[in-house]
Parts: C-alpha cells; sequence; structure tokens
C-alpha cells in the first residue's frame, strides 16, 4: 500500500495566525502519524509558476490516513484558522512504489 501525502502550499498573509494553525493543527498530525517531511520558505522554482511562500509535505502511512486526516474533526478546528491567515493550496498524492526487480 503506498503512502499518501498531504501537500500544501501557503501565501501567508498573518503570521500570527498561521503559528496558532500551526499550534492547532500538531495536535491532529501528531494523532493521525503524520510526519513533516518538508516546510520550506521560497521554494526554487525549476520550471513554472509556484504558489504561495511556503511548501509544507506531510506523509501519512497511506493515502486513506491521509484523507481521513484531512477529514478528521480535530483538523476541522485547524482548518478554519488557516484560511484565515494565508491563501492556501492542498493536494492529496498516493507515493509510488517500484516493482520488484526481476531476478
Amino acid at each position: 500500500m503506498p503512502k499518501g501525502y498531504v501537500i500544501l502550499t501557503e501565501a501567508i498573509r498573518d503570521q500570527a495566525g498561521m503559528n496558532a494553525y500551526s499550534r492547532a493543527a500538531a495536535r491532529s498530525m501528531a494523532e493521525a502519524g503524520a510526519r513533516v517531511l518538508a516546510v520550506e520558505g521560497e521554494p526554487e522554482v525549476l520550471e513554472g509558476q509556484w504558489h504561495g511562500d511556503r511548501t509544507v509535505v506531510l506523509e501519512f502511512g497511506s493515502v486513506e490516513a491521509a484523507r481521513e486526516w484531512y477529514e478528521s474533526a480535530e483538523y476541522a478546528k485547524a482548518k478554519p484558522l488557516r484560511h484565515a491567515a494565508a491563501e492556501t493550496n492542498a493536494v492529496l498524492v498516493a507515493g509510488f512504489e517500484m516493482p520488484p526487480r526481476p531476478a
């Protein structure tokens, strides 16, 4: 089963509000077993346009676990704080598992 990744891009308007969101979201992420893989300020754009001034990558044990976290009652308390403090995009993607090499 592939891992699930939630990727958020954030154009932050209110840093204090984002700090409050981070505190509120931390518990739900810990309960869901999320790992924070990246929190990057201005990323290096290699091609095209990128949204926002911060990118966050979260890893979950599965796509289902990531979706359950995003739709959880606990995270629902934090989401409005993020929406008030930043213009955000969020996507859920499945990790890729390389097929075994033939023997």
